[in-house]
């Protein structure tokens, strides 16, 4: 078996011209792991469309309905940033779907990787930063509901804190938050993760790796988790545009390499999302992004999963 990796081709809904959230980076990336020979076609997995019950394990009826009717205020919209379409609420919701079945395999299969995904700034009832409905809690309270997975740990190295997943699992000892990001950044307002590591401005690869070291292979020991979901945002890099930190291209590869052979290697099965990234040189975004997927097909045949 190889690594399965989850796309469908309605993760790309059309945006304005211009708009800085770079929609086209999921197909590019679908078409760089072939390209490559990261990936070969039977790899991929096509998520489903997921029934809007289980997107209301997380978030309210209210604003479900009026997201996807197309009724939510202007207000509610423009936090969110991105324009209303009902090409927009198809690929949310099937991108929803990709980190449910990414979940999934990676119960099977000890790892799997999304290739969209980590919209970890959603809360219960509203959306913010890019992100509508929280894929990370949607995918824990599918699991568990599913009785999949009890305990589940979620890393989230976006350099933007996981506001919205620490919000709704503030109360929940069943999910465990541990976001390690830049300490001034969006959010302004930060919520509490069980764990919050903030990270000085400028801070490079080695130190960004030992803080990492520091905390990952205790908090496996503590929370022994049935599921690690996995937030690789490539943001931390120094070419980003909202990022702060200053990781190399090798640095990100070696974080995605010490995250998925820490974990895999305790025995956990890993779910990967690929979380935020802006750049205005899109190949290189797309590059940044794959390398979660090179160094998890690595780990996937050392590990004979």
């Amino acid at each position: 078996m190889d690594l399965p990796i989850i796309y469908h081709p309605d993760y790309v809904a059309p945006l304005p011209e211009g708009h800085r959230f770079p929609m086209l980076k999921f197909r590019q990336l679908y078409e760089l792991l072939l390209a490559d020979g990261v990936a070969e076609l039977q790899q991929f997995y096509i998520p489903e469309y997921p029934h809007s019950e289980l997107i209301e394990l997380v978030h309210t009826r209210e604003y479900v309905q009026a997201y996807c009717n197309g009724t939510l205020d202007p207000k509610a919209q423009r936090r969110i940033g991105l324009p209303w379409s009902p090409a927009l609420v198809n690929r949310t919701c099937v991108a929803v779907g990709g980190t449910i079945l990414t979940a999934k395999l990676a119960l099977t299969q000890g790892l799997a990787c999304n290739t969209a995904g980590g919209t970890h700034h959603a809360f219960p009832s509203y959306g913010s930063g890019f992100c509508i409905f929280n894929d990370l809690a949607i995918a824990c309270r599918v699991l568990q509901k599913l009785k999949l997975a009890k305990k589940i740990l979620i890393v989230d190295l976006d350099v933007h804190q996981g506001d919205g997943t620490a919000f709704i699992f503030q109360d929940d000892d069943s999910v465990f938050t541990f976001s390690m990001h830049c300490e001034v950044n969006f959010p302004g307002t930060k919520q509490k993760s069980d764990l919050d590591v903030a990270l000085p401005t400028g801070m490079e690869d080695d130190a960004y790796l030992q803080t990492l070291a520091n905390y990952l292979p205790d908090l496996l020991s503590e929370v022994k988790p049935d599921l690690i979901l996995y937030d690789a945002g490539v943001d931390p890099h120094v070419g980003d545009r909202l990022g702060k930190l200053a990781l190399t291209d090798t640095g990100i590869f070696r974080r995605e390499m010490q995250v998925l052979s820490t974990c895999v290697a305790a025995g956990y099965p890993v779910a990967c999302v690929i979380g935020g990234g802006y750049a205005d040189d899109m190949k290189s975004l797309v590059w940044r992004h794959s390398l979660v997927h090179r160094a998890a097909s690595q780990i996937y045949q050392q590990y004979r999963l």
